[in-house]
């Protein structure tokens, strides 16, 4: 699988597995485990959570999940709450989400969004982290641009590894200015709802799901909607992909986009229905 190599060397798959509502219904416990089991099988090995998540139950879900399978096989990613950010509050959190997660190490501790503490603390605590051996890497989430340069300000602060953002078909907005400015850093994106939760985040130019040119051309490379959304995404370079599958038959559909190649001609009829940005737009949360 192609990998987006970190600063340092760590090397993240471009598509792993997300992890919100996972743990929300004990009813769907095997299911969800099996799906991440399956999704380390196929090599989607980078899993994100976050304390947010069913307030730990995602994190304890995973960590049940992965009970038994060797720790230097998963890439796990947590995140933290901005109210949680700054020291002591920030170590808590931290310890709490690797007691959920049944490990002694995250790879990646993000800062969910950013909230009124000042970007020099959070980065201070979050490299006291790292040289605890806590995590190895951290980064962001739901950073904007000029967030971006704020953080590049501050001391450190462009030891940043990851940027974790709302990006899918039907909002195209970080291809403006955020995702030029991420790669000339080395800073990857990581795409969070690349799948537009199932379609049901319309975007600016209509359903994701019903759109004909969509439905033609995944008919045309005989896979479904899915896949070829995600090969949207994963076309982009220096970008990771964590789509939520809560069964192993939606962790295997997710899968074919790595070996889903579609043409030029194909994607530039794709673009004239859910068109490239043209300027400087808002960044999508959700």
């Amino acid at each position: 699988m192609r990998r987006v190599v970190l600063a340092g060397g760590l090397a993240l798959p471009v598509l792993g597995q997300g992890a919100w509502n996972i743990g929300d219904d004990p009813a769907r416990a095997a299911d969800e485990t099996a799906a991440l089991r399956r999704g380390l099988e196929l090599g989607l090995n980078l899993i994100d959570t976050a304390e947010m998540y069913g307030g730990g139950r995602s994190e304890i879900r995973i960590g049940e999940a992965l009970r038994g399978v060797p720790r230097e096989s998963c890439l796990l990613v947590s995140k933290v709450l901005p109210q949680n950010a700054v020291r002591p509050a920030l170590f808590e959190s931290c310890d709490n989400s690797l007691r959920r997660l049944q490990t002694d190490y995250l790879d990646i501790y993000l800062l969910h969004w950013r909230g009124a503490d000042p970007l020099e603390e959070t980065v201070d605590g979050m490299e006291a982290l790292v040289k605890a051996g806590k995590i190895r890497r951290w980064g962001v989430s739901n950073f904007d641009t000029p967030d971006m340069e704020a953080l590049w300000r501050v001391p450190g602060g462009d030891r940043c590894a990851v940027n974790q953002v709302l990006y899918h078909l039907g909002s195209r907005g970080i291809e403006y200015d955020l995702l030029p400015w991420l790669r000339a850093r080395g800073v990857a994106a990581m795409a969070y709802c690349p799948l537009a939760q199932a379609g049901r985040l319309r975007g600016i130019h209509g359903d994701l799901l019903t759109g004909r040119t969509v439905r033609e051309v995944a008919e045309k490379y005989g896979v479904g909607v899915m896949p070829l959304l995600l090969a949207f995404v994963l076309r982009q370079t220096h970008v990771t992909a964590i789509p939520k599958a809560s069964r192993p038959a939606h962790v295997e559909e997710n899968a074919r986009a790595l070996t889903l190649a579609v043409s030029d001609e194909d994607w530039a009829a794709i673009d004239r229905d859910f068109w490239p940005p043209t300027a400087k737009m808002h960044l999508d949360i959700e």
